[in-house]
């Protein structure tokens, strides 16, 4: 998979070194793709088309445009991507408005890897302003960046969004660790060349060479995650 992010010059650091961690915001470290799907479902009520539940895993952690021309092309819906796209995010917007609850095991994971001054980049398919409400809930101090959906041309799977926060933070992706809950993120991290922990939230995430699945953020702390460069010392370049 290719991509438009330049390549750019990396911080010098031992072979085995933890750069930064890159972490996905809905179902990883917020439990929020249930509100995605009851959004969906209302908006499409309103539509006169009821959501089937198997649809749930196809849009589950897409951007906005692939999982809103999804539904449209399922239901037959009479609406063009970009009024659907609005109505979702507002609806979706409605439900965040009074806080979100975290995953568990979220907070103490960022805590450790504020603490330890370990670079951490929010990278979200989700558009700027749900990540700005959402950052009330987690914390801006927490995140030295912060990479939305709606900031670049291709979102996940593309690698983009991870080789840009790479980019802009100066380090080398092959040196990052990416925390995700869907497939669609794994792919992204791993495209980008992280190394990559699923932590499956709606749909499961199979098991590959080079993926660490686990059962939730609780098992994930700072030495996990450095080992993870560790162990991969031998494979990258």
């Amino acid at each position: 998979m290719t991509s438009s992010i330049p390549a750019v010059g990396t911080r010098t650091a031992e072979a085995a070194t933890l750069q930064a961690v890159f972490l996905d915001l809905d179902g990883t470290l917020v439990d929020t793709e249930g509100f995605w799907w009851e959004a969906e479902t209302e908006v499409f009520a309103s539509l006169g088309h009821t959501l089937d539940e198997r649809h749930r895993e196809v849009v589950v952690g897409g951007p906005m445009t692939r999982s809103a021309g999804y539904l449209i092309r399922a239901t037959g819906a009479d609406i063009g991507l970009a009024e659907l796209s609005t109505l979702l995010n507002d609806a979706f917007a409605a439900r965040i408005a009074r806080g979100v609850p975290l995953m568990p095991g979220a907070r103490r994971l960022l805590s450790e890897l504020a603490a330890h001054r370990v670079p951490t980049a929010l990278v979200t398919a989700s558009h700027r302003t749900v990540i700005e409400r959402m950052l009330r809930s987690l914390g801006p101090e927490h995140f030295k960046l912060t990479v939305a959906g709606d900031d670049l041309k291709r979102t996940k799977p593309h690698p983009d969004p991870y080789l840009t926060a790479a980019a802009r933070l100066g380090v080398n992706p092959a040196r990052c660790a990416v925390v995700e809950d869907t497939l669609t993120g794994v792919r992204a991290g791993e495209a980008a060349g992280c190394r990559v922990v699923a932590v499956p939230s709606v749909a499961p995430v199979p098991p590959a060479p080079g993926r660490t699945v686990v059962g939730s953020l609780e098992e994930v702390d700072l030495p996990f995650l450095r080992s993870l460069i560790t162990e991969s010392r031998g494979s990258v370049h």
